[in-house]
């Protein structure tokens, strides 16, 4: 219970984010900016938070089999974005992410609150620049703002989703709890390396703002290391 009160707080993120971003129209500088930025707190958060747990775990079965199905659910994505209108591998890299995010901030709560207050710290600034990205993405393919902001808080709730969800899987044999961390890791490096860091590339460029995803990443590393 107390990890899904926690969930409140990034899901209120990615809504004051959303509204922000509906009310003022971010340039491409700014955009590419806010991409890069993301992708270097979701790499950290996979990285510092996922990856550990998947390596102490030290299944080589789980690890493949998470791992597969991860790189294949998520280039099915790409192929089925080379087919659909609008953003739909950016909304689906987001969402499994977010839904991964939650899983991950339900089973550190299981671990210990501390363990899990400092992810919901992370997770809080990984879904508000997912937020400011997937609304400006969304705002160019939908005129309709009430959709925009349903869509945003639908991929939201996703996250307490996963919350809920980690209770029973906690309860699962390690291994099986490895494969389904390693899955979410892969998304997370598609939705960094496939996603934002590609649509980022596609707008004005330069050293400051390839700079960002540095900052994003050396950030959240530096927020988890002064609270542990």
């Amino acid at each position: 219970m107390t990890g899904l009160l926690y969930t409140l707080i990034p899901v209120a993120a990615v809504i004051l984010g959303a509204l922000a971003t509906l009310q003022w129209k971010p340039g491409p500088s700014v955009t590419s900016g806010v991409q890069h930025l993301a992708a270097g707190v979701v790499f950290s958060a996979a990285a510092v938070e996922i990856l550990p747990q998947i390596v102490h775990t030290a299944s080589l079965p789980a690890t493949f089999v998470g791992g597969s199905l991860g790189v294949i659910v998520m280039l099915g994505i790409k192929a089925l974005e080379g087919r659909w209108r609008g953003p739909v591998g950016l909304l689906a890299a987001i969402g499994i992410d977010i839904f991964v995010d939650g899983l991950v901030l339900g089973l550190a709560f299981i671990a210990g609150e501390k363990a899990g207050l400092l992810l919901t710290i992370a997770l809080t600034l990984e879904v508000l620049f997912l937020g400011l990205t997937v609304t400006d993405e969304l705002g160019e393919s939908f005129a309709s703002k009430t959709r925009v902001i349903v869509i945003s808080v639908a991929l939201a709730l996703l996250l307490p989703l996963g919350t809920l969800v980690a209770t029973p899987v906690a309860l699962l044999p390690p291994a099986v709890v490895a494969a389904f961390l390693t899955f979410g890791l892969m998304a997370l490096l598609y939705l960094v390396t496939e996603e934002l860091l590609v649509e980022a590339h596609a707008k004005p460029d330069t050293p400051l703002i390839s700079a960002m995803f540095f900052v994003g990443f050396l950030g959240l590393l530096l927020v988890e290391e002064a609270i542990v």
